[in-house]
Order: structure tokens, then C-alpha cells, then sequence
């Protein structure tokens, strides 16, 4: 099995570690001990690409030693993202770049696009084409006998969509509500017990827990991207984060927390989606929850989904301290279900 990944930073390198140099810490993933790597491309830093594979421990040395590829390797070469998914010889597209609200989910839904009708299976960390083109890109891999993959764009590698697909066959999916977004929650958790917002953001990005540029953040475009993902993946429908009811926690003050919690009641970023007889919604707010609730509970940089059903539910699934190696995860357990093709 051939991969090409588009985008290597901590999400990509984190991937090409389990697979190379801790390998032997992951039994689970004997499936994958034929991947070979055909390419890897990022935006500014050139690309490696090799028919022959490309050897991944010294890819993530040169990383960690000159903290970009060597231009001195025969496989260092300039291509473009575009180009590369075009024109490479590969099986799976692997697509780690970053989320573009911006320009609605783009260059990513074009890459992805690409490898589907060249009759490529796609696996996609980056939630802007489920977001923006779900539609499109499901109805190119079905008619291309191809997988569409994504299970890490909401809960890192939480089985989310996977519930989904094997586990709820017969329930109809009418609602779902959660926790998405690590970030918002850490930086309320640590305003409830007296940081300010400036300070608990500091913190957010010391940890790791947010982006140099929190904004996606804290304005709550992350949040409304999964929930456009939810909606239309498991609810049928077909929004973008744009039409997403969204409102962030940049002016959310401690007074407003002291009041909720002097209430028992605690506040959280909610994430919902829904269908009615007016179509399919999304909507991403604060809300106050009380503190017996089972969202009240997520902490720091947790998350939690519950999926409404005519036949089951409440269904929970929660996550407490995700890293990188669950986003890692993801990535690979849809490798591992597209592997299934290549031993068959």
C-alpha cells in the first residue's frame, strides 16, 4: 500500500514515528508493516519522494537536527501539493494540511478530489473538505469503489463516524451535542478557577492545547467546522461552517463564570447539530451546564459527543487528555480499515 502525505507537521511526524521508530510499541499495527511511503509534501519546505519508499526515521532526524528535510537527499524535490497528488504513483492520499475557513476547505478538497478520480482511497485529518465538500467527495468515492476516510477530524482518533458505520446499523442519527473543541474547553476550565482570559490562553499554547493563533479557537470556526462535519456526515445534510449558528468565548468574563458556578452551574462551549422538518442546523455557543451533567465533567483538554437515536440513546463517547498520538491514531486506524483492500 502506497501512501502520500500532504503535510508533515506535528500530526504527520507523529504518524511517521509510530510507523518507523516505535513501531515495536504498537503489535496492533502489524497490518501496516507493508506501507510505503511514496511521497511526503509540505507547503514551503519542498518535498521527499521516492518510488522506492522513503525512509521515515531519517526524514524525522533531518527534522529534528536541520527542522526541515534535507535538500541534500536524492529524494528532496519542488512540487507542489497539487502536483503531487496528480501525478505520483501512490494508493491512499493522506491529507494533513491545515484547516482553511477561508478559502471553505480548499487547497485540501481539491487534493482529496484528485486522488478519487484518479481512483485513489483518501484518508483526511483536515476537517475543511468534510466541512465544506462532504457531498461531493463521498458521491466520487462511491462511484470510484473507493474509501473516503476522516475519523480523526472530530475527536482525534475517538471512534466517532465509526460508531456510526458499525455499531449504531438500524438507529437513525436525529441529534447530536458535545464538546469538540480542547482548546475553548481548557481556557474556561482555568478562567473557573481565576485565570484571566489573556493568561489562560498563554497557557493554552504553553501546553500545546492551542495554536500560536488561537483564533480558530476561541471564535469558535473549529468548533462550527465539526459540527458542519457531524451534520453532514451522520444527519445527511448539507451545511458549511458558515452557516453554523457560532458564537466563540472571546468575551466570555469571569464575572459571567462566578454567576453560573454561584448557580451550580458551569460553563462549556456546546457544539450541536440537528435535523427537523425545516432541514438539518448547526449551532455553536456557551451554554451553561450544570455541574451533575456529564459535559460538565470534561476537563482541560477533553471532549465528549452524544448521539441522539429513535432506537438508542443516549450514546456517549468521551475522550479525557488527548494527544497527538490519539490524533496520530485517527489517521492510521483508516489506514488500517483501507489496508483490508490490499490483503483480500
Amino acid at each position: 500500500m502506497r501512501v502520500l502525505f500532504i503535510g508533515f507537521g506535528n500530526v504527520g511526524r507523529t504518524v511517521a514515528r509510530i510507523l518507523s521508530r516505535e513501531r515495536s510499541r504498537f503489535p496492533g499495527l502489524e497490518v501496516l508493516d507493508g506501507l510505503v511511503t511514496a511521497g511526503i509534501v509540505t507547503r514551503r519546505g519542498g518535498a521527499m519522494v521516492s518510488s522506492e519508499g522513503i525512509d521515515l526515521d531519517l526524514v524525522l532526524k533531518d527534522m529534528e537536527t536541520l527542522g526541515c528535510f534535507n535538500e541534500k537527499e536524492g529524494s528532496f524535490c519542488r512540487i507542489t501539493a497539487e502536483e503531487a497528488a496528480s501525478t505520483l504513483d501512490y494508493d491512499v492520499l493522506v491529507e494533513l494540511s491545515t484547516l482553511s475557513i477561508e478559502n471553505r476547505g480548499e487547497p485540501a478538497a481539491t487534493h482529496i478530489r484528485t486522488a478519487l478520480k484518479r481512483g485513489r482511497h483518501a484518508v483526511s485529518a483536515n476537517k475543511g473538505p468534510v466541512a465544506f465538500a462532504y457531498r461531493e467527495l463521498s458521491e466520487l468515492a462511491r462511484n470510484a469503489g473507493r474509501e473516503f476516510l476522516f475519523e480523526t477530524t472530530v475527536m482525534d482518533g475517538a471512534p466517532v463516524f465509526n460508531l456510526s458505520r458499525s455499531c449504531l446499523g438500524g438507529c437513525v442519527i436525529n441529534a447530536v451535542d458535545g464538546i469538540l473543541n480542547s482548546t475553548t474547553n481548557f481556557i474556561l476550565g482555568r478562567m473557573e478557577e481565576g485565570a484571566g482570559f489573556e493568561k489562560a490562553v498563554r497557557e493554552a499554547q504553553e501546553t500545546g492545547v492551542a495554536e500560536a493563533d488561537p483564533g480558530h479557537d476561541v471564535d469558535g470556526w473549529d468548533a462550527a467546522a465539526k459540527v458542519a462535519a457531524l451534520a453532514n456526515v451522520l444527519l445527511e445534510g448539507e451545511i458549511t461552517p458558515l452557516e453554523v449558528e457560532r458564537k466563540g468565548i472571546r468575551n466570555i468574563g469571569i464575572d459571567r463564570i462566578r454567576k453560573a458556578a454561584c448557580s451550580g452551574r458551569r460553563l462549556k462551549l456546546i457544539c450541536r447539530a440537528w435535523r427537523d422538518q425545516g432541514g438539518v442546523h448547526g449551532k455553536v455557543g456557551v451554554e451553561e451546564v450544570p455541574m451533575d451533567h456529564p459535559f460538565a465533567l470534561v476537563k482541560g483538554g477533553g471532549a465528549v459527543l452524544r448521539f441522539h437515536t429513535d432506537l438508542m440513546g443516549p450514546v456517549l463517547v468521551t475522550q479525557e487528555k488527548p494527544d497527538l498520538y490519539d490524533t496520530a491514531y485517527g489517521v492510521l486506524g483508516d489506514l488500517v480499515r483501507i489496508s483490508g483492500a490490499f490483503r483480500s
